[in-house]
């Protein structure tokens, strides 16, 4: 069965002034209800994540300053969210849902996060609306309860998982994959892995023919255990903080890429949104809903 971790709390966090970019992780479960892709027995609603599986991902004074809301306004900035006793609640649970995605995925081949992909946190920072970094916990996770020896994080969100390639800089048991648009925030840039940074424009047939030579060489080479995916649909030509140019079609075709690709490699799968930002929310939300119809479509 597809699992999706989902909670309220994902979607209404933030004052009135700062709730668009949230408004998604309510729409997006409620489309797929509505369409009959998925039912309520799909969804699970995680639990608070403790704080010694968030040490050993997040430096403990960067940790303590998120949680007793002591963050210096200069550092909230950068996050770009008002600090509040609810927000960082929303971002351990949400790296909660990535954990327990996790284990169903070990089951069911594939779990989601209707949230997470907050791959701009860093082990003592946090950018970009990132607080805790979802899929790192995730996988310090896996690799500290013996659960894995070998992930592959694959961030094809079109912002660079800056936060994600520090944290693991120095792991060599996490290979960390950013494809991303060149130009686009962060200015400062860490160094994945392996990054491939596109320039401003590129379309679909550019975008797909590149991930097609890459992701299934990598994978060989790697030899992973466990993937984790950022699916973030800001790659799309409306999206306003993305500089790329790719349809929606495109983006679903990015999306089933990838899931062949686990699939044929017998590689369980998480799957954290990322981001989206386009002017009209329903292109957001279908974008999102394509990565869910491609899963259901080829897993059940």
């Amino acid at each position: 069965m597809l699992k999706i971790a989902f909670d309220p709390i994902y979607a209404h966090p933030l004052p009135e002034g700062h709730r668009f970019p949230m408004l998604k992780y309510e729409l997006i479960p409620a489309q797929l209800l509505h369409e009959g892709v998925i039912s309520h027995e799909n969804l699970f609603s995680p639990d608070v994540l403790t704080e010694d599986i968030i040490l050993k991902t997040h430096e403990k004074d960067y940790w303590h300053q998120l949680r007793d809301l002591t963050l210096a306004q200069k550092e909230q900035r950068r996050i770009g969210f008002p600090l509040s006793a609810q927000l960082v609640e929303r971002e351990i649970r949400i790296a909660k849902g990535t954990i327990d995605g996790c284990n169903f995925a070990f089951d069911n081949r594939i779990a989601f996060n209707v949230a997470g992909g907050t791959h701009h946190a860093g082990s003592n920072w946090g950018e970009g609306f990132c607080l805790l970094n979802d899929q790192a916990i995730a996988a310090n996770y896996l690799l500290d309860n013996n659960l894995s020896k070998s992930i592959l994080i694959i961030d094809l969100d079109v912002h660079q998982g800056n936060g994600t390639a520090q944290i693991f800089e120095n792991e060599p048991r996490v290979f960390t994959f950013s494809m991303h648009g060149a130009n686009n925030f962060p200015s400062r840039k860490e160094t994945s892995d392996l990054d491939i940074p596109l320039a401003d424009g590129v379309a679909d047939e550019e975008y797909l023919n590149i991930l097609y030579d890459t992701l299934p060489g990598l994978i060989r080479q790697q030899t992973p255990d466990f993937i984790f995916y950022l699916a973030g649909v800001d790659i799309l030509e409306t999206d306003k903080l993305g500089k790329l140019a790719l349809s929606k079609e495109a983006c679903k075709a990015r999306d089933k890429f990838v899931f062949e690709q686990c699939i044929t490699n017998q590689l369980p799968v998480q799957v954290s949104m990322g981001g989206g930002y386009s002017p009209q929310i329903k292109d957001i939300v279908e974008a999102h809903c394509n990565t869910f119809k491609v899963a259901a479509d080829l897993y059940f």
